[in-house]
């Protein structure tokens, strides 16, 4: 286990400042010769500046200004090569950290561009439809100090820019996460996991890696375990298992967990009805708008109709597999519906309402129909037209393909989400094709809570992810791995242990020892664990205990909740029924 560092904070010593300088030197984000980072001058704070995208270095595009509403002397038009670009100088800067916003207009849907800073990748920036000049937030930059280059690089073409704005920005303000699930009825480990997460968000990143091949294929040649698997209910779908698939998802599922990681799964739900299946269009493509007819907004505008009952059959089919995993006390990070406003999978082919409208079905049917408890919501889209809303969703993520090599920290991204969730959520880089540099994710303060690499070639290629990028990835003091993740559930300086005193033919008595190990006072703690074959608790003493047929939780009473370092107390209950001799819960313990 490597030993790690405090958390640095949001203000950054001098000692930090030359560190951090020295760490971009060779990125091309901080001069060399200076004994510190480059700040801006402790005098009133500096405007925003304009600078004209048609005063820049064009390659392959072309100036324009036939449509109205530009600044300047026109616009920058033609990006339809992968290489077209243009490079705008940033002449004179103090450098320091700068919000940059884009003037752009696409008038033939949503586009995407690459940013480049002083010729370091930065990721892509999506450019949603728009008829008039309009202007999108493309993150945040880290000037140096003299001048500096912003290019835009073709990337899904046909849109025009017209101008870029810069402004500096204070340190970033402390999150506003709570880490109080959606789901008041959430199981203790779900509880546990994201409290968690929650409490490590700004500080570290979670590494991941989708499927279990791609696992074992960094644990074979990077040496290092991510702490996080990503795996998919996609063979579960009801239309791929009567063509004759299955799955080992949820078993790979139970394994993981057994050896102390984090699950997530996606799910790429294959069409219920409808599958054209035809060459280019197969069944097993079934997940993609052009591979189906299934309409969805039609659906679920008819809750009587065959397709509205095959949408229920196809949850319900999935409710089975989650509910093993509740069962075996799993807790899961659940993305459905993932990249919906792309409008390449068919459940976002009809816009947002109905693509809201099914995430909050499947919310619905799964939390209140099946009673699955162990989820943890996560949303996978930036477009504030396409969010679901607060009260179905604890953590907002987004999906990155920059281009090849481009280890930016997707900063665009991030500020997107921050501001989509109000900072209220959690923010995690859900699938990722060349990883971000973690030092660039300290210095932008994108703080994602993990990132999943996708498999295959993003992961092998040598391209997209360099064998000495994942080495410095996975190897660094900021990055999380399994061997660094601890007992997620026993999170937070609080671990309960349950023991059963005594059972008899209707009833038992139990004592749970509540214990601090961390060395900060522990003010309140909750405590918690699945109640199964019928041990319900009863009158107790030293705490509030209640059940609900699922889950007992306990409180304290107002004299012991409080807990020093290395102190401990213990309430007891009397229960119901006999306690079974193979059942030995594992409580969660949180503070608060």
């Amino acid at each position: 286990m490597r030993v790690r560092t405090p958390s640095r904070g949001r203000t950054a010593a001098p000692a930090l400042l030359t560190t951090l300088a020295a760490l971009l030197v060779p990125l091309g984000l901080a001069p060399a010769a200076t004994a510190t980072a480059p700040t801006t001058p402790a005098t009133a704070p500096r405007a925003a500046q304009v600078y004209e995208a048609e005063d820049g270095v064009l390659s392959g595009v072309t100036v324009g200004s036939s449509a109205p509403g530009y600044s300047g002397t026109g616009y920058v038009e033609g990006f339809d090569a992968p290489d077209d670009q243009v490079t705008v100088t940033i002449p004179d800067s103090p450098g320091g950290l700068h919000d940059l916003t884009v003037v752009y207009r696409a008038p033939y849907g949503q586009k995407n561009t690459a940013l480049r800073l002083n010729d370091t990748g930065m990721g892509e920036i999506t450019l949603p439809a728009t008829d008039t000049f309009s202007t999108v937030s493309a993150g945040r930059v880290l000037l140096e100090e003299g001048d500096n280059t912003v290019t835009f690089q073709n990337s899904w073409g046909w849109y025009e820019i017209d101008a870029v704005t810069l402004a500096p920005v204070p340190p970033r303000p402390p999150h506003q996460v709570t880490g109080e699930p959606v789901d008041p009825d959430a199981t203790p480990e779900a509880r546990a996991l994201l409290r968690y997460l929650t409490d490590g968000y700004g500080d570290h990143i979670l590494s991941g890696q989708q499927d279990m091949a791609g696992v074992r294929w960094i644990e074979e040649n990077i040496g290092r375990t991510p702490a996080v698997a990503g795996l998919d209910m996609m063979d579960y779908s009801p239309s791929r298992v009567e063509r004759g698939t299955t799955s080992q998802e949820v078993e790979n599922a139970l394994a993981w967990d057994e050896r102390g990681g984090i699950t997530t799964f996606v799910w790429h739900w294959n069409a219920p009805a409808g599958l054209i299946d035809e060459p280019g269009r197969e069944w097993w493509r079934g997940f993609y708008t052009d591979a189906t007819t299934f309409d969805l907004a039609a659906a679920l505008a008819d809750p009587d109709s065959a397709e509205y009952a095959l949408l229920l059959r196809d949850i319900d089919a999935v409710a089975v597999q989650l509910g093993r995993l509740q069962d075996a006390g799993v807790p899961v990070l659940w993305r459905p519906l993932h990249e919906a406003e792309g409008g390449w999978f068919w459940w976002g082919a009809k816009g947002p309402g109905p693509a809201k409208e099914l995430f909050r079905l499947l919310y619905d049917r799964l939390t209140n129909v099946h009673g699955l408890h162990n989820l943890i919501w996560v949303w996978n889209s930036v477009d504030p037209a396409w969010y679901p809303g607060d009260d179905v969703v604890d953590i907002v993520s987004a999906d990155s393909y920059p281009p090849a090599g481009d280890h930016g920290p997707v900063s665009a991204t991030y500020e997107k989400l921050v501001e989509l969730a109000g900072d209220r959520k959690i923010a995690a880089l859900t699938e990722v094709g060349s990883l971000p540099d973690p030092d660039l994710l300290e210095a932008y303060e994108a703080d994602w809570s993990w990132f999943v690499t996708w498999s295959g070639d993003f992961l092998t290629d040598g391209v997209s992810n360099p064998r000495e990028h994942l080495e410095h990835v996975y190897g660094h003091e900021r990055v999380i791995t399994l061997d660094e993740l601890g007992d997620f559930r026993t999170h937070g300086g609080c671990r309960a242990t349950h023991t059963v005193t005594r059972s008899w033919g209707t009833g038992h008595l139990a004592e749970v020892t509540v214990e601090n190990t961390g060395d900060t006072p522990l003010t309140g703690w909750r405590v918690a664990w699945r109640e199964t074959g019928g041990q319900a608790p009863g009158s107790a003493w030293n705490a509030e205990v209640t059940g609900d047929g699922t889950t007992v939780r306990a409180t304290p009473s107002a004299w012991n909740a409080t807990l020093a370092p290395g102190a401990s107390t213990t309430f007891g209950y009397l229960g119901s029924g006999p306690w079974p001799d193979d059942r030995a819960p594992a409580p969660s313990c949180t503070a608060g």
